[in-house]
């Protein structure tokens, strides 16, 4: 079983692109971020250290930690995001990891694939067989952004500030899947990449 990192910029497109993959691959797709918040659920391993860290102001009506609740207490206190990813993060990658292991033991998929915008920062070049980048144009990311979301281009331009260069991500990943035209085009690219890897059904 390979495992395979899928990272990329905002608005590249990651999760159509997984969306075929899955179609077309016998694998299994762990998105970090629904990882994150299963581990920040009551009874997860994360619940009661964040509840310690932010205070009973950040859960909900359900007892559940609020996601906008969250935000607003780390947007007054710059120091409280790292804090927070220091319990959030490590308890993510012992998740993945043990996820990976059971499918090993199952032996029922050809691939695992895990995605995160940050793969690299993360340090999951080392846990994982190799990292494929998502690659759109900046203008191509900005006008989906825009339409799906509805974000204004100062928000955009922030989100792009904050994230990792088109060199960066290229130094760190084995495969770049450019995702800036037709996605017919795109899901051609993908097949010969998956039947490259033998991973293609």
């Amino acid at each position: 079983m390979k495992t395979i990192g899928i990272t990329g910029g905002v608005g590249a497109g990651k999760s159509q692109i997984l969306a075929y993959i899955e179609k077309h691959c016998r694998c299994r797709i762990l998105p970090a971020d629904d990882v994150a918040h299963l581990v920040q659920e009551p009874g997860g391993p994360c619940y009661e250290p964040l509840i310690r860290l932010l205070g009973k102001e950040a859960l909900g009506p359900e007892g559940q930690i609020g996601r906008e609740k969250m935000a607003g207490i780390i947007f007054r206190d710059k120091d409280m995001l790292k804090k927070v990813n220091d319990i959030v993060h490590p308890a993510v990658k012992k998740y993945i990891l043990s996820a990976i292991e059971e499918e090993r033991q199952n032996r029922r998929i050809d691939a695992f694939f895990v995605e995160a915008a940050l793969l690299i920062e993360d340090g999951y070049e080392q846990l994982l067989d190799e990292l494929w980048y998502i690659y759109a144009r900046k203008d191509v990311r900005k006008e989906r952004l825009r339409l799906s979301r509805g974000y204004s281009l100062e928000k955009i331009g922030q989100i792009f500030s904050s994230q990792l260069s088109e060199g960066e991500f290229l130094a760190h990943c084995k495969v770049v899947i450019d995702n800036s035209g037709s996605l017919s085009d795109t899901y051609r690219k993908v097949d010969e990449i998956l039947k490259e890897a033998g991973l293609y059904r």
